[in-house]
């Protein structure tokens, strides 16, 4: 396993992945935005499929996708969430905290349990990531990861400085669709909520929105200024209003009908 600190190509890099991602750009904030981002890497390396997500606490997957082959990235995801999250330290081994850096390892290199039940499942035999700390406080890692499957020829040091000379604008680009994309669909959930109940107040309707952002009633609080038995207040006037009990009933009135 090798970790480093992007950096500027050296002599005889073309860096042609950062020449390539530009043409993502069009699509940030958009439903195709994983569809192009692959594309424009799997142009420079030998790679099928891709994930972007958090770990910690609040785990969370935001993006997957494959090209040119049956999509499992969900069905890994699925299978690390399962055990292997709860001890993975290949995202971490020799990083300097807070500094966004590169990682690539073979499956052979991942701990056991880990490589049967996510890598040799699923056909993966390399990875290559950028990853960066979450914000002070939060024991988590923010990653972009692509991977090599069986039937892909081996990265080679090259492609792996490439990937490193654009670890920087791929960790831009990346966190900058996920922040629109947030933004459209917090536009999307309250335009649901409205349309089930248009009594909401506007503090009942924020707090819904928080809870459906995975925060916690006291985090809505400290968010809000509010003191916790007000949010629980503003919580159940709200639920009361939908017609629901419970947190997971309010995830399922987002899901399409």
């Amino acid at each position: 396993m090798r970790t480093w600190i992007p950096d500027l190509p050296a002599d005889g890099v073309t860096a042609s992945l950062a020449q390539c991602l530009p043409a993502v750009v069009p699509a940030l904030g958009e439903p195709a935005f994983g569809a192009r981002l692959l594309e424009a890497m799997a142009s420079a390396l030998p790679v099928g499929s891709f994930s972007v997500y958090r770990t910690g606490a609040r785990p969370a997957i935001f993006l997957s996708g494959s090209r040119g082959m049956p999509d499992t990235t969900r069905d890994c995801w699925r299978a690390y969430l399962s055990g292997p999250i709860r001890s993975d330290r290949t995202l971490r081994e020799a990083s300097t905290p807070r500094l966004l850096r590169v990682c690539h390892i073979t499956a052979r290199e991942v701990p056991a349990e880990h490589r049967a039940k996510v890598y040799e499942a699923h056909g993966v035999v390399e990875r290559v990531s950028v990853v960066e700390d979450e914000p002070a406080g939060e024991d988590a890692l923010f990653a972009v990861n692509f991977y090599r499957h069986t039937h892909q020829r081996a990265l080679g040091d090259a492609q792996l400085a490439d990937f490193g000379a654009a670890g920087r604008l791929l960790m831009a680009l990346t966190r900058k669709h996920i922040a629109l994309a947030r933004i459209d669909a917090a536009d999307a959930m309250q335009a649901r909520l409205l349309a089930r109940c248009p009594s909401l107040t506007p503090r009942e309707l924020a707090v819904c929105l928080r809870l459906l952002r995975g925060m916690t009633q006291e985090g809505i609080a400290a968010d809000m200024g509010l003191a916790l038995p007000t949010v629980k207040t503003y919580r159940n006037r709200a639920f009361a209003r939908l017609g629901i009990h419970f947190r997971s009933e309010l995830f399922a009135l987002m899901l399409p009908a």
